[in-house]
């Protein structure tokens, strides 16, 4: 399919043809879609949708990112990175029921030997810190290398284990 026939609106009507199915690579994910989405690029096909991660729960993402009518595993997002202070560098990742934790170390993103982003891994937290219950919701959030467009937007990955 041309990408000038690619007009297909997912996020507006979720309309997509049977059997389309959405699994980029980290690698796509970060050079096609968040390169194009933070320098203000149109995408050919309307699939990651633009949300306020701090105004949904997880549960929630399901409803709002799905793609067509098929069960999916993984919801896809855009989100601006809100600060946990006006003056700091700490990223906000709370929610009315919860809070997104970090753990692990940051997985450096390769294409071609050449780093081009990273991978954080989250967990969602159901309460508050530090007394929160751990979930089943796990969230790959990705940032680009550049650092003018790091701490605006990234792209997000949210799953959970319940089948």
């Amino acid at each position: 399919m041309a990408p000038e026939n690619m007009s297909i609106s997912v996020n507006g009507q979720s309309q997509v043809p049977p059997g389309f199915r959405f699994h980029p690579t980290e690698e796509e994910l970060l050079q096609y879609y968040l390169k194009k989405k933070v320098s203000n690029q149109s995408i050919d096909l309307d699939v990651i949708r633009d949300v306020d991660l701090n105004k949904l729960e997880p549960w929630d993402i399901q409803e709002k990112c799905k793609i067509g009518t098929t069960p999916q595993n993984d919801w896809y997002f855009f989100s601006h990175k809100d600060k946990k202070y006006p003056t700091g560098t700490r990223t906000n990742r709370a929610t009315a029921a919860g809070f997104w934790k970090a753990t692990g170390r940051d997985k450096v993103i390769s294409s071609n030997c050449r780093r081009i982003g990273m991978r954080k891994t989250l967990v969602f937290y159901k309460g508050r810190a530090p007394h929160g219950q751990k979930s089943d919701w796990i969230m790959h959030e990705y940032r680009l290398d550049d650092n003018n467009t790091s701490n605006c937007i990234c792209c997000a990955e949210v799953s959970t284990n319940f089948e």
